[in-house]
């Protein structure tokens, strides 16, 4: 019945027009002009400053389900760029560990120090590069998501379940920032890394980053001098003392290296603790200078 009343309707408009009677105010007998264009597809870009309840290696529109940060999550998205330049035009995402991705890191890096008030390295913390998903990026997507957790320590790469933002993390007093540590030790071996308070008894304490130089993996781990090297300098500037030969006879270092899959995402960063034997400290050595470290 309702397609028979159609039918009836438009024909009376064809014979009004036909009969030349005038058409009612506002209508001009074209029933297409007025449509509004269609226009074009918008790929899906995820916002930063959100939280999810999983960890992600490929940020698929399927599984994106982000929950607010004070409600229990596991990882934040502190920051999303944008793939520029050549890599606009490439018909699939870069690959993990290609110079394209590599950039990304090393923008996240950037974003996520300033968001969390300092080397992201120096702390429970751990930072993953997102891509989109292939079929994303067909459709036009060229973001890329700057994803942090908190983990367990420098032993326990667990991620930790969170219900509040990382926004500060070390900054914080009671903070994600490594600080005083006593060292367990197997034969002649770090077994593990005990984090104490700075005013408890301990022998070791987290100095900084030295930044290594970029050679394949295998070369770098093979190089022990050289990181210690790079350390020890750190070790300096972070105590106060002269980095000459002399250092030596102050301090000793323990040195964790990053993993090859990260060395491969381009994380260069080697985490330098000082290390004092033979006797226990109750403060924090941070720009203590030559006295409180002296030639041994």
């Amino acid at each position: 019945m309702r397609r028979w009343l159609t039918a009836v309707a438009l024909g009376g408009l064809a014979a009004l027009v036909l009969s030349g009677c005038a058409l009612p105010d506002g209508v001009d007998g074209d029933l297409t002009d007025d449509w509004a264009a269609i226009g074009a597809p918008v790929s899906f870009t995820p916002p930063a400053g959100t939280c999810h309840p999983r960890p992600v290696d490929i940020g698929y529109l399927s599984s994106y389900q982000p929950v607010d940060c004070g409600q229990t999550h596991d990882t934040e998205t502190v920051y999303v760029g944008t793939f520029g330049g050549g890599d606009a035009d490439r018909t699939t995402p870069p690959a993990e560990g290609s110079p394209s991705m590599r950039a990304a890191r090393a923008e996240c890096d950037g974003k996520v120090n300033e968001f969390v008030g300092g080397d992201w390295r120096g702390g429970r913390l751990s930072l993953s590069v997102v891509p989109p998903s292939s079929y994303a990026w067909e459709g036009g997507a060229r973001w890329f998501r700057c994803d942090l957790v908190e983990t367990g320590g420098l032993d326990n790469p667990d991620v930790v379940s969170r219900q509040q933002t990382l926004k500060g993390a070390l900054t914080a007093p009671d903070g994600l920032a490594y600080g005083c540590f006593t060292p367990k030790l197997v034969k002649d071996d770090i077994d593990q890394m005990q984090p104490v308070s700075c005013t408890a008894k301990h022998n070791s304490e987290f100095a900084g980053i030295w930044t290594a130089p970029d050679v394949p993996y295998d070369a770098f781990r093979k190089d022990d001098a050289r990181t210690e090297k790079g350390c020890m300098g750190v070790i300096a500037t972070f105590t106060k003392v002269p980095n000459n030969s002399d250092l030596q006879y102050r301090t000793g270092w323990i040195f964790y290296y990053p993993s090859e899959a990260d060395w491969a995402a381009g994380n260069r960063g080697v985490q330098c603790f000082l290390w004092i034997d033979g006797r226990s400290l109750t403060r924090s050595l941070k720009g203590a200078g030559p006295g409180a470290l002296p030639i041994n």
